[in-house]
């Protein structure tokens, strides 16, 4: 090889070497490393979904009567008393997003979650007392600060800020933020997992097979 070839490819490694080190390459290669990390962390909640629609379509229990209402809380069938339309989905959508946005949660979990509480019905009334598109006892509700449980906007913020704090209460596991949901949080606790309760495994199981398949 001759001096002006040589001189040539170490040109080329020190022009290569030079790019590796500067402040562009070393940003693009933090981007691409955090891109990277979020692929991992939405592959592993949507592995755990999925277990978890697994492990209680397999664990269900026979059929039983509901258990009593805590007064925050409440095992109610859904609700019956809905004598109004579903909310328009142009009207709909929006509002969930906006909620879901505010408290920082997944907005398909909300709609899932007012789907399967009210069938989108914002007159809705449990026989339990529940109020609303996401279905609110009095007692959450006032908890909650809602003024009024069967106005959209009011009833999804509130819902949303719920499931978003029984997320965090949960260690962000969907399965047993729902189960709590639906049951309360200490009956979660007291059980170690989704209670056995026939009625909120199938709560639980309804709305995470509305959720996307990984």
């Amino acid at each position: 090889m001759s001096a002006r070839q040589k001189l040539a490819v170490w040109g080329l490694v020190l022009a290569a070497a030079l790019r590796a080190e500067s402040p562009e390459e070393k940003m693009r290669q933090t981007m691409q490393a955090s891109a990277a990390k979020q692929a991992q962390a939405v592959a592993a909640m949507q592995l755990s979904i999925a277990r978890q629609r697994a492990a209680l379509a397999a664990n269900a229990p026979p059929a039983a009567p509901p258990a009593a209402a805590d007064g925050f809380f409440t095992l109610a069938w859904p609700a019956r008393n809905a004598a109004c339309d579903p909310l328009p989905e142009s009207e709909l959508q929006p509002l969930i997003a906006q909620a879901a946005a505010k408290a920082g949660v997944d907005a398909q979990l909300v709609r899932a979650v007012a789907e399967q509480e009210s069938g989108f019905r914002p007159c809705a009334v449990s026989d339990k007392g529940a109020q609303g598109l996401m279905q609110l006892m009095p007692a959450t509700a006032g908890q909650l600060g809602v003024k009024d449980p069967f106005d959209p906007q009011e009833s999804l913020v509130s819902g949303a800020h719920l499931l978003k704090q029984l997320l965090d209460r949960f260690g962000g596991d969907a399965a047993l933020a729902l189960g709590a949901y639906n049951a309360g949080p200490e009956r979660v606790e007291q059980s170690g997992g989704v209670p056995q309760i026939p009625e909120t495994v199938r709560y639980v199981q309804q709305i995470l097979s509305r959720l996307p398949l990984p």
